[in-house]
């Protein structure tokens, strides 16, 4: 979100053909619900081409970025590590520190793919879990996000947008960027 601190999300791990889909609603996710940049991992160049488009047409600014430095990404980050996952402490418990923590410091919230190794949770200053429960990685981002810029994020404008969608009762109305 503008003038605050940077929030990046990485996708750590992505299988090809099996994980397309939901690595492209990570970095959708990550989009819409104020996060500045994405980075998948150098394989999941679908992903980085479906939400560049959705970002080219639906407005930014956000940032998409491929890498093959996932744990340096981590290690090297200039800030603090939030990393959900549903074995870590409650986000309603830690949530109020780490948005203490982000009026300082960029945050690099960290969503796994496929099993991620011990030494993400040893690297990360949280460890977040959406529920204790099994589900999607996407929901736990999503609730993370609206709990770290307490709904603010739901009233973010895309001012560069190509086409903007007109919120209604029933039915879709989608708009050239600059009509109403």
């Amino acid at each position: 979100m503008q003038d605050e601190p940077e929030v990046a999300v990485l996708r750590y791990g992505h299988r090809p053909g099996r994980d397309d889909r939901m690595t492209t609603h990570v970095g959708l996710t990550a989009r819409a619900l104020g996060a500045d940049r994405v980075l998948f991992p150098d394989n999941a160049s679908q992903s980085e081409e479906t939400v560049a488009d959705i970002t080219d047409r639906f407005g930014g600014p956000f940032t998409v970025e491929r890498t093959d430095e996932l744990d340096a990404t981590i290690r090297e980050w200039p800030g603090r590590v939030v990393h959900l996952t549903m074995y870590g402490e409650r986000v309603q418990d830690v949530a109020g520190e780490i948005r203490e923590a982000h009026r300082e410091d960029p945050i690099l919230v960290v969503v796994g793919g496929e099993k991620v190794p011990f030494r993400v949770y040893d690297q990360a200053d949280w460890n977040v879990g959406v529920t204790n429960q099994p589900h999607s990685e996407v929901a736990g981002l999503a609730v993370f996000l609206d709990r770290l810029f307490e709904g603010r994020e739901l009233e973010q404008e895309w001012p560069d947008a190509e086409r903007r969608v007109i919120p209604q009762a029933c039915g879709k109305r989608v708009v050239d960027g600059d009509a109403e």
